[in-house]
C-alpha cells in the first residue's frame, strides 16, 4: 500500500503518525510546499515576540523524527491531482502514484483587491520566510499597519507589540474579531489594546498602498499613515486551485462526507482545505482552526487505512486569543440561534464578559473576554449537549455558574 499525504501541517504531520501506527509496513509519503521541517504557522507569533527560535515553531522537534517513522519527507508543491489514475503532480514534474490519499493542503492569506499591496514592504504573516521578513523591518520605533483585526490578526498584534513598534490596526467591521465577539465584546477588546498603546481603527479600510520611504497607506477617510511595514491580516481561502482539472468535486473547500472521504473512494481531505461537518449545525464548512485540522487528520488516516470504519461527528468551532493579555474566547454557536435563549455578564471596568446562549435548556454557544477558569467546562457543556434542567435558569441568573452547571448535569442530578 502507498499512501501520500500532501501537506505538511498539523493535519498531514497527524495523519502520517496515525497511519504508521496502524500500519507498521506500507509506504508512506509526506509532500509540503515549504522548504521547512512541518511547523505550525501559530507558533509564529511566538517566533516574532522572540519566546522561541525557529525550531520552536517544528511540529516535531526529535532530529530524524521521519525517518524514524520511515515517513518519506519531500519539498515540493502539488500542482495537480488525475484522479482517474491514482497520481499526483508536482511542480518539479515529477508524478506520484498512490493507493490511498490525503489532501490536507491547508489554506492561503487572501490579497485584497487594493493598489499597491504586492509592493516591498507589505507582507502576510503566514510562513516562516515572512516572519523572517517581518522581524528584520518590525524594529523598535519603526511604523507598522496591520491590516485586519480578526483571529488571525489578533494572534500577530501582540507580538508585534512586543517588538516595541509603533502600531496602527485598520478593521473593515465595526469592532475587533466580529467573527467570534459581538458589538459589546468586540470593542471592549479594542479599547483594552488602544489603553495599551496600539491605534484602532475600527469601521475603516485601506484603499491604497503607495510607493515611498516608508510607505504611505491611504484609508478611505483619506487619512494617509505612514509605515516601515504593512501586514495583511485580512483571511485566508482553501488551498484548491490545483484540483481545477481533476474529477474532485469542491465548494468553498474540498467537499467530503462523514468519513472525511471524497467523491473519488482512494482520496480524503482533512484541515483548512476540507469543508468538513460543523458538530453545531450539522453542515459542512471551512473550519481554518488548528484543532479541527488534527482532528481532521486523524480521522481520515484511520478511515484510510481500515476502510471507512470511523465516522466524523462534526468538529467544534472554537477560538480562543490572548490579546496583550486578555483571553477571549468562542465556541460553538456564540452569535445564538433563532428562537434561542441568552443571558450576558458585562463588567466594563474590569474587562469582564460572558455571553451564553442556549437552544431549549442545551447550552450551545459561549463567547467570553478576561474569563479563563471553567471555559473548558463550557466547551464540555456544548460537546456533551447536555440537558441543563433546572441550571439553565441558574446560569441565565448567574453565568458564571458554570462549574456547578457542568458538575450537576454530568452526574444526572440537573
Amino acid at each position: 500500500m502507498q499512501y501520500i499525504v500532501a501537506g505538511a501541517g498539523p493535519a498531514g504531520v497527524v495523519a502520517c503518525e496515525t497511519i504508521r501506527k496502524l500500519d507498521k509496513e506500507s509506504a508512506i509519503t509526506l509532500i509540503g510546499a515549504e522548504p521547512e521541517p512541518p511547523y505550525s504557522r501559530m507558533a509564529i507569533p511566538y517566533l516574532l515576540s522572540e519566546k522561541i527560535a525557529e525550531q520552536g515553531t517544528f511540529l516535531r522537534k526529535t532530529a530524524g523524527y521521519y525517518e524514524q517513522l520511515n515517513i518519506k519527507l519531500v519539498h515540493n508543491r502539488v500542482t495537480g491531482l488525475n484522479a482517474a489514475d491514482n497520481s499526483l503532480q508536482l511542480d518539479n514534474g515529477e508524478q506520484l502514484k498512490y493507493d490511498r490519499l490525503l489532501l490536507a493542503t491547508g489554506a492561503t492569506p487572501i490579497n485584497p483587491p487594493i493598489p499597491g499591496v504586492d509592493l516591498e514592504g507589505v507582507r502576510h504573516c503566514w510562513t516562516l520566510k515572512d516572519a523572517r521578513e517581518i522581524a528584520a523591518r518590525a524594529k523598535t520605533g519603526s511604523s507598522v499597519v496591520l491590516m485586519g483585526a480578526g483571529f488571525i490578526g489578533c494572534i500577530i498584534l501582540e507580538s508585534l507589540v512586543k517588538r516595541g513598534v509603533k502600531l496602527t490596526v485598520v478593521e473593515r467591521g465595526d469592532r475587533m474579531v466580529p467573527r467570534m465577539m459581538d458589538d459589546t465584546a468586540g470593542n471592549m477588546l479594542k479599547e483594552w489594546c488602544e489603553d495599551k498603546g496600539v491605534r484602532v481603527l475600527t469601521s475603516h479600510s485601506v484603499t491604497a498602498i503607495e510607493k515611498s520611504d516608508p510607505l504611505s497607506v491611504i484609508l478611505d477617510s483619506g487619512e494617509r499613515l505612514h509605515a516601515d511595514l504593512v501586514i495583511s491580516a485580512t483571511g485566508v481561502r482553501s488551498n484548491i486551485d490545483f484540483l481545477q482539472q481533476s474529477e474532485l468535486e469542491t465548494d468553498q473547500g474540498i467537499l467530503v462526507n462523514s468519513f472525511l472521504q471524497t467523491s473519488h473512494p482512494a482520496v480524503y481531505a482533512a484541515g483548512d482545505a476540507a469543508q468538513g461537518r460543523d458538530f453545531s449545525t450539522g453542515e459542512f464548512t471551512v473550519q481554518a482552526i488548528q484543532p479541527t485540522a488534527v482532528e481532521h487528520g486523524r480521522i481520515a488516516a484511520v478511515n484510510m487505512v481500515q476502510n471507512n470504519c470511523l465516522t466524523h461527528q462534526g468538529s467544534l468551532n472554537m477560538n480562543v486569543l490572548d490579546t496583550l493579555g486578555l483571553i477571549s474566547s468562542s465556541f460553538g454557536q456564540w452569535m445564538g440561534v433563532d428562537g434561542g435563549d441568552a443571558v450576558c455578564f458585562v463588567d466594563k471596568t474590569r474587562y469582564k464578559y460572558l455571553n451564553l446562549q442556549f437552544k431549549d435548556d442545551v447550552l450551545v454557544g459561549i463567547s467570553s473576554l478576561g474569563h479563563t477558569e471553567n471555559i473548558g467546562v463550557a466547551r464540555g457543556l456544548i460537546r456533551g449537549q447536555l440537558a441543563l434542567g433546572k441550571w439553565k435558569q441558574r446560569l441565565q441568573k448567574n453565568p458564571e455558574r458554570l462549574m456547578e452547571a457542568w458538575l450537576a448535569c454530568s452526574m444526572g442530578i440537573a
